[in-house]
């Protein structure tokens, strides 16, 4: 149950030499310079940037998945930045292509692309190329922006090494016994508290961290929007927001109208906390509260388990499908249990032409099956990809990437529904889980998303921006939201630190919302058997990243110009809530 890297290299000897061996491909890069407008050059600059990179995604997957299996380990560190540096150097060496291609022009560079077929995989990088002219520079602008490049991105690195590599797990005492709180565990460990002291004594201990940093988590995060500041001013663009939306052509109005309708259509989300709040019977009800079950289970769920029970929620969907499952979650492909100094979450990490790998952190809950289900998509989307796209079109975007692990976990949710004994505990539980993923997935992220475009327009305004400010914008979020007064928790406020999106990808978050949003749409249309439903699913994940992401969605069935999919989603909510309504109340006459 661990990652077998051998896949990648035999050894660190032989990643060293694969590195070592990438070096000279930065020479010959820069010898294609003022050149490109011929032909042939232009041909072997497209065909050696693919086999460049093809060779680096080997080598840079291997640095990053050794580095996240201990953020402690120096040498795994060192190879990770030798790897960014490196793809810094790449990025300085071809800084002239960008303004070139633009020189020679839009009609000649198609006809030498439709001229030679091996380059046709390159033909909608460069179209979108020239759709961004406008905030092209030229060539010694770029390069300057390119040297530039690893100071913009510092505070990711600084976040990972302030969060994972100098962060340490918390001894505190619960009913007399000691127990380590983690990243990993804090979430598990609230659940099973059995009174409010405890759960708080575990939520302080956590968050406790991020209020001893608080200044230095907000100078990093205050240099994460000087810098996006500084590239969206320095390209021309309206705002930062439209400078990370404009890459893969999101409509501006896609993130507003999901934050409006989350903003306020939340009567739902209001209500499902005051039940929560009555049934639980918490006077003083919290944020983190929120992990607790109105039904209670002492059933745990092995990693084992949890692969069957996917395997088992799939079996109505295609053959093929089905393999895919069983291919990303093969052994020496997932890393599954938490370990000191490994990277906190889960993902799916893939490079185009390479089995995907996974990282859990296993703790043997509910939810973890469920993320089991998540990630398993993001890989089987990448096989369905790497399958049908060549190189340089397997990368799909994140705003799709969503869809594919959220269905998932349609999916699994269906399957635990219709396989329970239907004892009203294990309908309330079932009900829960519903309601959770659609408060977490579409109105925390949501959430988030309305932080980050506030913060933004005070970077924009040259605002100071720091600890109270971050914080008081949380305060007022929580209340527009949930209805909550987080002041009440302590270190609550800092909840802006506790989430690494915000450091490492700005403007992430509102993704898993819209792809909510779609994959519960896409998954309608499949349980509603409309025709061709799951051949226009897997066909979106098929394409890879052959077109933008709100072209692929209208393709399989959602027009995210419109506040439809996110109106239903609300609807959704309200049916579940109101659904559960009468089952507490059942419970709680005794009727069932």
């Amino acid at each position: 149950m661990k990652w077998n890297l051998t896949y990648l290299f035999e050894s660190q000897e032989a990643y060293n030499k694969a590195f070592e061996e990438l070096l000279p491909y930065l020479k010959r890069f820069a010898e294609y310079q003022g050149k490109l407008e011929n032909e042939e050059n232009f041909k072997s600059f497209f065909l050696l940037t693919e086999e460049f990179e093809e060779k680096l995604c080997r080598v840079y997957q291997y640095a990053s998945l050794k580095s996240d299996l201990n953020k402690k380990d120096v040498a795994a560190s060192a190879d990770i930045q030798k790897c960014g540096m490196l793809l810094d150097q790449f990025a300085s060496v071809t800084s002239f292509e960008e303004p070139e291609i633009l020189a020679i022009g839009y009609d000649k560079v198609m006809e030498m692309v439709n001229k030679n077929s091996e380059l046709s995989q390159f033909k909608f990088q460069l179209e979108k190329l020239f759709r961004s002219n406008e905030h092209v520079l030229d060539a010694a602008k770029e390069k300057l922006l390119a040297n530039f490049n690893p100071l913009v991105g510092a505070g990711g690195d600084l976040y990972s090494m302030l969060s994972v590599a100098d962060g340490t797990p918390k001894e505190i005492k619960l009913q007399g016994k000691k127990v380590m709180v983690t990243q990993g565990n804090w979430r598990s460990l609230i659940t099973e508290a059995s009174n409010a002291k405890d759960r708080k004594k575990i939520f302080e201990a956590l968050y406790k961290y991020y209020d001893d940093h608080k200044n230095t988590y907000a100078g990093i995060y205050e240099e994460v929007m000087k810098g996006a500041k500084a590239t969206s001013e320095s390209r021309n663009y309206p705002s930062i927001l439209d400078s990370y939306l404009f890459k893969n052509n999101i409509p501006t109005e896609v993130y507003t109208n999901l934050v409006k309708v989350a903003s306020t259509k939340n009567s739902a989300l209001k209500k499902y906390i005051k039940l929560r709040k009555e049934y639980l019977g918490i006077s003083n009800y919290c944020s983190y509260d929120r992990f607790l079950e109105l039904a209670t289970s002492n059933k745990k769920y092995s990693y084992d388990d949890a692969k069957a029970i996917f395997f088992e929620a799939i079996k109505s969907t295609p053959v093929d499908f089905q393999n895919k499952a069983h291919e990303v979650l093969a052994d020496g492909f997932v890393d599954v249990y938490e370990q000191s100094g490994k990277r906190t979450g889960a993902y799916s990490s893939s490079m185009p032409n390479l089995h995907p790998f996974i990282l859990l952190n296993y703790n043997n809950t509910l939810d973890d099956v469920f993320t089991v289900a998540h990630e398993a998509g993001h890989s089987i989307h990448s096989m369905y990809a790497a399958e049908t796209q060549p190189t340089m079109l397997q990368d799909y975007t994140i705003f799709v990437a969503e869809i594919a692990s959220t269905f998932n976990e349609h999916l699994l949710l269906d399957y635990f529904m219709k396989s329970s004994d239907a004892t009203i505990d294990e309908k309330i539980m079932l009900l829960q889980k519903a309601i959770d993923e659609i408060v977490s997935t579409f109105y925390r992220q949501t959430l988030f998303a309305d932080y980050e475009l506030q913060v933004s327009k005070l970077a924009e305004e040259n605002q100071p921006i720091n600890h109270e400010v971050l914080s008081n914008i949380m305060i007022k979020l929580y209340k527009k939201y949930y209805g909550m007064n987080i002041v009440k928790e302590k270190y609550k406020q800092f909840v802006w630190a506790y989430i690494p999106h915000l450091f490492y990808t700005p403007f992430y978050v509102y993704q898993y919302a819209t792809s909510f949003a779609a994959s519960f749409k896409l998954y309608k249309n499949v349980k509603e058997n409309v025709p061709n439903a799951f051949e226009n699913y897997v066909n979106l994940l098929k394409s890879g990243g052959s077109k933008y992401p709100v072209d692929q969605a209208k393709e399989a069935g959602v027009d995210f110009t419109k506040t439809d999919a996110f109106l239903a989603v609300v609807e959704r909510m309200e049916e579940l809530v109101d659904e559960l309504e009468v089952l507490l109340k059942e419970r709680k006459n005794g009727q069932l």
